[in-house]
């Protein structure tokens, strides 16, 4: 079996590989790479013999149709995020009810008569009855910051 040959076979199975690697992760990761490897496997079909070609046809169709798409991706994937009644706590001020310490993962803090687990947005440990104010919220959790 000739090289020529064995590049179309190289370019099929990088073409299905990166299809398989697309197809089993929730984010455009590799979609790309199966397009360029398959403008590749396309050109060595068609006689291309020179490995040089196949290879930049490669990184070239990869590179375009990154570029191409590239907003549409952003726009997909950065989809904005829909505030929450939570949201309204962001900026409120509250009193620790236990010590805040990021490293051993504990702390609470009394937000408008609700008790919320609570870590420091600069891991400074703040001990129990500091007034804080609510930085953001992650998931469940205030990150608050020592007024």
């Amino acid at each position: 079996m000739s090289e020529e040959n064995i590049m179309i076979f190289v370019w099929l199975g990088l073409t299905i590989v990166f299809a398989l690697i697309e197809g089993a992760t929730a984010q455009l990761t590799t979609i790309w790479f199966a397009i360029g490897s398959a403008a590749a496997f396309i050109v060595a079909v068609c006689g291309v013999k020179s490995v040089l070609i196949q290879v930049i046809v490669f990184v070239a169709v990869s590179v375009i149709t990154l570029l191409a798409t590239r907003p549409l991706v952003k726009k997909i994937i950065h989809k904005k995020t829909e505030p929450t009644n939570a949201d309204r706590n962001i900026g409120e001020t509250g009193v620790t009810v236990s010590e805040i310490n990021n490293l051993l993962g504990t702390g609470e803090v009394n937000l408008k008569g609700t008790i919320w687990t609570a870590r420091s947005d600069d891991d400074a440990v703040i001990p129990k009855d500091t007034q804080v104010t609510v930085s953001k919220i992650e998931g469940v959790k205030l990150i608050v910051k020592k007024i």
